[in-house]
């Protein structure tokens, strides 16, 4: 297969315009055939942003519009034998993101009317609720069949309000309103599918609606979103194999690329790896590795909020949870694990079944190095391209060995950018490290635990582990006293990598490195 020959469907959330136009489709269609034969006939779904869920709500679309058509080939055509044809009602919900009252009342009239038009019904300005009842009813009482109800992202509307108690309250009634047919019409339903970020039990929309089928953690469920290692092997083979021609590597170096930047995701346990969709796709596309998730969203919000909720960058990964923990209602949440969840910031890793207990951490490099490059402005207020090259160039400084030069580099970087608020707490210029060499890819640690104490930092390059002490107005001398009286780099000593001690001593005047010591242990 020639590399130009693959078409990929970035961007196309629309089963038939996939299938049709011959673009690559992995077959999430078995998934489909469990979803509609199972003992509920009310689901929902959870994933984060672009992981595949509206690809997912058009393909029951086709599917239960009776398109067999587009499902030739695929694992559904040797399940399905009857291909019935019902009415589907699909509302995509993520055309009311940022809007207000008036937005969001005037989108579910679009789409009420729409879906009405077809049945020679005409209700504008009606009640949502009555107008879906009456939608409902009439397509069943003229078709003879009972309906499908598909909800994509029926959360959009509530996520840029979630801690706007008023804005929250008002919209939040609008989309109960809207749902509540949704029970009342159980007679005349023959599934009704919805898709979100957050859980419908934190949003307390569904507050009637008390038989939804949660499949979000669901085992058998685990990899009905985004790409499996096996799906990679056995229906990317070609497209591996073409990435590892580009790049001139062999298929399992890029595959192992591929998993280091984009694999990692896992939404219940045990569960296979779960690859992003949009940042592989885009990988295959383009030929080279890039921050294609994490880019196609700025995660203002997600800033915002960790700095509400006084969430360091150390603390975002390496998290415990128990299963409760994914229902806290978001608008009155305490703690952040759940939207970072949720968005896709942290994933499950493991599980502690005898404490109900999951372990969380950041999936992978893309979305690490994504979430690090947004945090750094918190801690050196320069222009990008400048905060950029120096990050480069200290990851030269440390790759070559010479941690000498990194902190003079960083010292004199440190000296020409404003003044911080925060340089006068030894904290800041800790996560500030954490922060920095997070994004020059080494393996980076805060706060460790040794027999005598806790290290500042720990910082594990391929050839060395940097074992730092940081003190504030104080004398590197000092900082290379504690090091050497707790002796911390007893702690490493079975590491395998030569061990060295970095002392740093920071200037809180002059708002950068003032200086150091650096010492083979």
């Amino acid at each position: 297969m020639e590399d130009l020959q693959r078409l990929y469907p970035i961007g196309i959330q629309t089963f038939s315009k996939i299938r049709e136009g011959n673009y690559l489709y992995i077959d999430k269609t078995a998934y489909v055939y469990r979803m509609t034969h199972s003992a509920s006939g009310y689901m929902f779904l959870s994933r984060p942003r672009r992981f595949g869920k509206s690809l997912l709500t058009s393909t029951l679309h086709s599917y239960f519009s009776g398109r067999k058509e587009l499902f030739h080939g695929l694992a559904i055509e040797k399940l399905e034998k009857e291909w019935t044809e019902y009415p589907v009602f699909h509302f995509d919900l993520s055309m009311a993101k940022h809007v207000d009252k008036g937005g969001l009342e005037r989108l579910l009239d679009f789409m009420l009317a729409r879906h009405e038009s077809v049945f020679g019904l005409n209700a504008t300005g009606g009640d949502p609720n009555l107008r879906l009842v009456d939608l409902i009813t009439t397509a069943y009482e003229q078709t003879g069949k009972k309906v499908v109800v598909l909800i994509d992202e029926y959360d959009a509307p509530l996520l840029d309000v979630v801690h706007e108690r008023e804005n929250l309250d008002i919209l939040r009634n609008i989309m109960r309103n809207f749902y509540s047919p949704l029970k009342a019409c159980d007679p005349y339903l023959r599934y009704v599918f919805l898709t979100g970020i957050t859980k419908f039990s934190q949003l307390s929309i569904f507050s009637e609606l008390n038989n939804i089928k949660n499949i979000s953690m669901d085992e058998p469920y685990a990899a009905i979103c985004g790409i499996s290692e096996d799906e990679i092997r056995s229906q990317m083979k070609d497209d591996l194999d073409g990435l590892a021609r580009r790049l001139e590597i062999t298929s399992e170096e890029a595959l192992m690329k591929l998993k280091e930047n984009y694999d990692g995701y896992h939404f219940t346990y045990p569960s296979p790896d779960i690859y992003n969709p949009f940042s592989l796709l885009n990988a295959f596309a383009d030929g080279k590795f890039n921050s294609y998730w994490f880019g196609s969203g700025t995660p203002t919000y997600l800033i915002k909020m960790l700095e509400k909720f006084g969430v360091e960058p150390s603390e975002i990964g390496n998290n415990h949870a128990e299963v409760s923990a994914f229902d806290a209602p978001t608008e009155t949440m305490t703690d952040i694990i759940p939207l970072l969840y949720q968005s896709g910031y942290i994933t499950i890793k493991d599980y502690d079944k005898s404490l109900d207990l999951y372990t969380l951490d950041i999936p992978n490099k893309e979305v690490r190095l994504g979430l690090m490059k947004s945090l750094l402005p918190n801690y050196v207020a320069s222009k990008t391209r400048e905060t950029t090259t120096m990050v480069a160039y200290l990851s030269r400084d440390i790759r070559n060995g010479d941690m000498d030069a990194a902190l003079r580099r960083l010292q004199e970087f440190l000296s020409t950018i404003p003044y911080c608020d925060n340089t006068r707490f030894e904290g800041h210029y800790q996560q500030m490290f954490y922060v920095i060499f997070s994004l020059l890819g080494n393996y980076v640690d805060v706060e460790v635990r040794t027999p005598r104490g806790r290290v500042d930092i720990v910082l594990r390059t391929e050839t060395t582990l940097y074992v730092m002490e940081l003190k504030l107005d104080k004398s590197a001398g000092e900082a290379m006293e504690q090091i050497d009286l707790k002796n911390y780099p007893e702690r490493f000593a079975l590491c395998g990598l030569p061990v060295v001690k970095v002392a740093i001593s920071f200037d809180s005047e002059r708002c950068t490195i003032g200086e150091w010591e650096i010492l083979e242990a």
